[in-house]
């Protein structure tokens, strides 16, 4: 396994400063990201794909700084019921596609994306429910008339380009959990796979090493994020919480660095396990904790992660 950073929270910092600072920290990947909900402060695919001299600059500065790039990273909605928005989405896919060919990056991180209830929509509309009876209809809606249709297409658009497309398991979407990643794999191929993020999946009572052993072989990127579960919060509201997530204080659970949400016992679990099912990529550090700045949550993340990650392969046992 080797040890990656989602270089989002590195924004104000030129490319070519992050990468020696990374570096520095023992980083050895980098995850970049190129658009949608992901800030592109340092891959611009437009730029990139125009000028080919620009890739190979880029090319040269990983090469000068021993860093690869494990993932591009382009979160939208492509499936959005605003034309518009979802059109937008999709061009930054095909680009990220593209552009991932073009640097030889097997990995394009997104969401699957959210329809609206009806072919009138403006906004997405996240089922939770099975009932009132409106509610599977919505789903069937979703998932047979846009979801599916779109994937399919997307996904051979991907597989032209020699890359693989990860759903980072998101609620709020309809690849949120366990069950709807395996469906939609099922229904599309193995172009389509899974962005595994813990912390999406704690506050939804998931077993993360559960999960993942359902998952083999169809995680192309995992991502080393922690969630806090607040415990009174929770017992008072269930983990349904639409409130911000500046209202640390009022939320039923919010975003951590690994460590500040489970201890290590837990992340050494998730890690065995990722081995256990074949895994030897990139474990991708994304900060999003609200109680801590980018810089700080990344460098206690890294140092939490350093003692934890298997590195290499096993040798041949006394007993084999």
């Amino acid at each position: 396994m080797k040890l990656g950073v989602l270089t989002v929270p590195l924004s104000d910092m030129p490319l070519r400063e992050a990468l020696p600072y990374l570096r520095g920290l023992g980083v050895q990947t980098v995850e970049l990201g190129a658009g949608g909900y992901t800030n592109p402060a340092h891959l611009r695919p437009e730029v990139l794909l125009k000028d080919k001299s620009e890739i190979r600059k880029l090319k040269q500065l990983l090469k000068e700084n021993d860093m690869e790039i494990s993932a591009l990273s382009c979160h939208g909605n492509s499936v959005h019921p605003n034309r518009e928005i979802a059109a937008r989405a999709d061009q930054v896919l095909r680009d990220t596609i593209c552009l991932a060919n073009e640097l030889e990056v097997g990995v394009v991180n997104t969401f699957s994306g959210c329809p609206g209830d009806c072919e009138s929509s403006e906004r997405p509309n996240w089922v939770t429910c099975a009932w009132p009876g409106d509610y599977p209809e919505i789903l069937k809606y979703q998932w047979e008339d846009k979801l599916l249709p779109y994937w399919e297409k997307a996904g051979g658009y991907a597989q032209e380009k020699g890359v693989k497309i990860a759903f980072e398991i998101h609620p709020g979407f309809c690849v949120y959990n366990t069950e709807t990643m395996l469906r939609i794999h099922r229904e599309i191929g193995p172009v389509l796979g899974a962005n595994f993020d813990p912390s999406h999946l704690f506050w939804q009572g998931v077993d993360i090493p559960t999960a993942l052993r359902a998952l083999k072989g169809m995680i192309y990127n995992f991502h080393a994020k922690d969630c806090r579960i607040d415990p009174a919060n929770t017992a008072r509201t269930g983990v349904l919480d639409t409130k911000s997530f500046t209202d640390a204080a009022g939320r039923s659970w919010i975003f951590r660095t690994v460590g500040y949400g489970h201890d290590a016992a837990v992340w050494k679990d998730i890690i065995s396990e990722l081995r256990k099912i074949g895994y030897d990529g990139a474990v991708t550090i994304e900060h999003e904790d609200c109680l801590m700045s980018g810089r700080e949550g990344l460098e206690k993340a890294v140092e939490f992660l350093k003692d934890i990650l298997i590195y290499e392969e096993p040798g041949t046992a006394y007993w084999a």
